[in-house]
């Protein structure tokens, strides 16, 4: 045998240390990791042996064992599954094999709850038996290899472990917990019974316990439990979507989502159906209450988890949702693909077509059921003005639209522009801040239910932040005629609303685009004063533009301002400057187009302009200061500063 000592990657060590100092808030669950680790393992196994039925050996049937010896003060946790190589216990034990670990262990905070759920997410659950061991051995052999190219895995969840090669007849993997002083209760029959009950019971493969029965004592001495050398299954061992809704309860709903998506976090709500017709399925789909860290991580994989006849074929099936509900999490069951289906043959078949449609119309059906229940998207009263009695159902999904939407409402607008066919549901999803609330809580319904007698056009404003957006100098007229403007700070938002330009037959218009346009809200008397003022300041804006016209395409009185002097909009055919920014910020090219610069010719510095000596510093700083009130900076920042402290000191 030949024996290597390894050290952990750095980021297992310290990993390691968290868990070992009582991360878990709640350390049984480390028997749902290691089942589902175990339960992993044979899908693989029945996966690869599609080509190859030589990997099951001698041993076709699937199963994960469980045992357990109070004496010696360890349980182990078997399994019949694909095994591990030497080399790849060393990969999979040593290191967190995902992609992005170093940003994983600076995301960990010291916060029990909040790093559990990260841990999950990363998949490294096999750690989670440190909690209750000081000591784990695994012992694998990989199916296909020969008997005396097993390993067995040592370590006691420091610095380092220990590998050597061994003979193990059957292939699969054993670990064996040697538990602490103060986890002995899970050296117990009855214990990890309920554990498994509790936590795995929908395993779709038998989880087997040695049966015990009770012995009487003899000569004054205590029965005990004694184990019969039989093994019996503990779990229903049947798929859980392939069982009657009726047959399922919440709770089995709930543990099945945290086994699928290693999130700690109960999810928001889930949708259960058996789909018939040209195309067979069962769909079981979740949504998550929480998004995970690396929700925007273009590397990261997403997706559901396909069966094919119950057949386990792929994680993160990614051609089974759209890209914009990549934080759903759950399990397809196909009656009709093949069951040697590749990722490539997925984006070109028939059927992979139909079941997208199919779970994206359920996706969008759960959300505006939410949305229905929802406080803030659902009228508190009826038409009669009379309060509506609050059902269950009301109380159970009050809110979770407004949570689902804090998480994930920046992804769901991602299918304004990719999915054409559901545009108009997603948009009825969409919910903004205005100039009446603060709350992400204004549809577009709502706004255009409280639209002004004469209004002819949805307006909105898009910034960096909701701050920014709340503050710009470009909304002065509208506040001044109350008329309400949707507030967008999503960076998402530019883009997506380049796809949807009306809702419901009333067109979208930037409030900084293009000359101001209140159309009937703009009484004649108006209108003649704007046309006087741009009369009477034609020769101060000649030469405003000759000053700046390196930076600014036009300058033009304009009467959307009331208390500030000046203010920057993109010319009605260019793309906007909140779109060009974040698009130079991607290290996206951006084509250079210039602002229009308005001023408000009733402000008195304005007015001012004209007879200053220090015109064209001015100017610029006129326009300079109308670019950092709409998100931007100077071009020249020194220069900027420059010319403001020379105006200071007189």
């Amino acid at each position: 045998m030949t024996q290597q000592t390894h050290s952990f990657q750095a980021e297992v060590a310290q990993l390691l240390h968290l868990v070992t100092h009582s991360l878990y808030s709640n350390k049984e669950i480390f028997l749902r990791e290691l089942i589902s680790n175990a339960s992993d393992a044979c899908d693989k196994l029945r996966f690869e042996a599609l080509n190859d039925a030589g990997l099951y050996e001698d041993a076709p049937n699937l199963e994960v064992r469980l045992a357990f010896d109070k004496d010696a003060k360890t349980l182990t946790i078997t399994d019949n599954g694909i095994g591990m190589s030497a080399q790849e216990a060393i990969d999979h034990l040593g290191t967190i094999a995902k992609s992005g670990t170093r940003d994983f262990m600076g995301r960990l905070s010291g916060d029990q709850k909040q790093d559990a759920q990260l841990i999950g997410q990363f998949g490294v659950g096999f750690y989670s038996g440190f909690i209750v061991a000081d000591k784990i051995t695994v012992e694998s052999r990989r199916a296909g290899m020969k008997a005396d190219e097993g390993v067995r895995w040592t370590s006691g969840g420091t610095g380092d472990f220990l590998t050597e090669t061994i003979t193990r007849a059957e292939r699969g993997t054993r670990v064996v917990l040697h538990l602490r002083e103060d986890a002995l209760e899970y050296a117990n029959g009855w214990k990890l019974r309920e554990l498994v009950r509790k936590y795995s019971d929908h395993i779709s493969l038998p989880i087997l316990l040695e049966k015990e029965e009770w012995k009487d004592g003899e000569n004054d001495q205590p029965g005990a439990m004694v184990k019969t050398g039989e093994w019996e299954t503990i779990n229903q061992a049947t798929a859980l979507w392939t069982r009657p809704k009726k047959d399922v309860s919440d709770e089995q709903y709930g543990e099945f989502y945290k086994a699928i998506s290693h999130d700690f976090e109960p999810p928001l709500t889930w949708t259960h159906n058996r789909v018939e017709g040209s195309t067979e399925y069962t769909q079981l789909l979740y949504l998550p209450g929480k998004a995970p860290h690396d929700l925007w991580n273009r590397d990261r994989k997403a997706g559901l988890k396909l069966y094919v006849k119950r057949v386990f074929i792929m994680d993160d099936a990614e051609a089974l949702l759209p890209s914009y509900l990549r934080f759903v999490k759950g399990v397809v069951d196909s009656a009709d693909l093949p069951l040697n289906v590749s990722r490539e043959l997925l984006q070109e078949s028939r059927d992979v077509k139909a079941i997208r449609e199919g779970n994206t119309r359920r996706v969008l059906a759960m959300l505006e059921d939410l949305a229905k229940h929802d406080p803030l998207s659902a009228p508190a009263e009826g038409g009669d003005g009379v309060t509506d009695v609050v059902s269950e159902e009301d109380k159970a999904k009050a809110g979770k639209y407004s949570q689902f939407y804090a998480e994930f409402g920046a992804v769901l607008k991602e299918g304004l522009g990719e999915d054409f066919a559901n545009r108009e549901r997603i948009a009825k999803l969409l919910r903004f801040a205005s100039t009446t609330t603060d709350s992400v809580s204004v549809s577009f319904a709502d706004y255009k239910a409280r639209m002004k007698d004469g209004q002819e056009a949805i307006y909105y404003i898009t910034a960096d932040t909701l701050a920014a957006a709340k503050n710009s100098p470009q909304l002065e007229v509208f506040r001044k005629k109350g008329i309400e403007v949707l507030l967008m700070s999503d960076r998402v938002d530019e883009w997506a609303l380049g796809f949807f330009q009306e809702f419901d037959g009333t067109p979208l218009q930037s409030v900084a685009k293009g000359a101001v346009d209140l159309g009937k809200l703009q009484d004649e008397e108006e209108k003649k004063a704007a046309e006087a003022a741009a009369e009477a300041f034609k020769p101060l804006l000649e030469r405003l533009k000759a000053t700046l016209k390196e930076k600014a395409e036009d300058v033009r009185v304009t009467t959307r301002l009331v208390d500030s002097p000046a203010c920057l909009v993109s010319p009605d055919d260019g793309m906007s400057l909140q779109l060009a920014r974040l698009l130079r910020q991607a290290g996206q090219p951006a084509p250079a187009t210039k602002p229009v610069l308005e001023v408000n010719a009733e402000h008195a510095l304005v007015k001012k302009l004209d007879a200053s000596a220090h015109f064209d510093d001015l100017a610029h700083i006129l326009f300079d200061q109308a670019l950092l009130a709409e998100g931007g900076l100077p071009e020249d920042p020194a220069a900027y500063v420059k010319r403001v402290n020379a105006l200071l000191q007189g």
